[in-house]
């Protein structure tokens, strides 16, 4: 295992958002094929992108950026808990040093949201961690632990995680 010093510090993607979404899914980190690819959910056994295509009635045929778009008009923003953090590979149990993103300014900006649901464990426990104790959530929104889209999470099938996804179903725009 490499000492912390070898570790290369890493950051997170932007915010995906308009102004009208209800629902935030925020993840822990992006992976490493995500960060290569500077696209949220790239790797190709993630689930994330199946789920939506469901839940969202969204393409997986459209274009990365389509896609995103279409997310935002279904009402659905994407971003991590994590802005900053030093990690070796993709496993959320190797990030080290996380420093989180500016849920503030976010919160400032986004006065529809709804629903915060996390894209797995560690995206709640950071949360919990470091942003409940700003006491800046409001406080009408709801926050929902989902289980992580990580094809290393592996104990569910994508249809078994689809199934408690759905909860969001509710608060899609139409």
């Amino acid at each position: 295992m490499a000492n912390l010093t070898e570790l290369q510090r890493l950051q997170g993607l932007a915010a995906v958002s308009s102004s009208q979404v209800t629902i935030l899914v925020l993840g822990s980190m992006p992976g490493a094929v995500s960060l290569q690819l500077q696209q949220y959910y790239a790797h190709p056994r993630n689930s994330f992108w199946p789920i939506m295509a469901s839940l969202a009635k969204i393409s997986l045929d459209l274009p990365y950026q389509q896609r995103l778009q279409a997310l935002n008009h279904a009402g659905i923003a994407l971003w991590d808990v994590i802005g900053f953090c030093q990690r070796q590979g993709s496993l959320d149990s190797a990030i080290k040093n996380e420093q989180v993103n500016d849920f503030a300014a976010f919160f400032a900006n986004h006065s529809q949201l709804q629903i915060i649901a996390f894209n797995g464990a560690k995206a709640a426990q950071s949360f919990n961690r470091y942003v409940l104790p700003l006491k800046i959530v409001p406080q009408h929104i709801r926050l929902i632990t989902l289980p992580s889209t990580s094809p290393a999470h592996a104990a569910l099938s994508t249809k078994q995680k689809l199934k408690q996804w759905q909860v969001l179903a509710d608060y899609l725009l139409s």
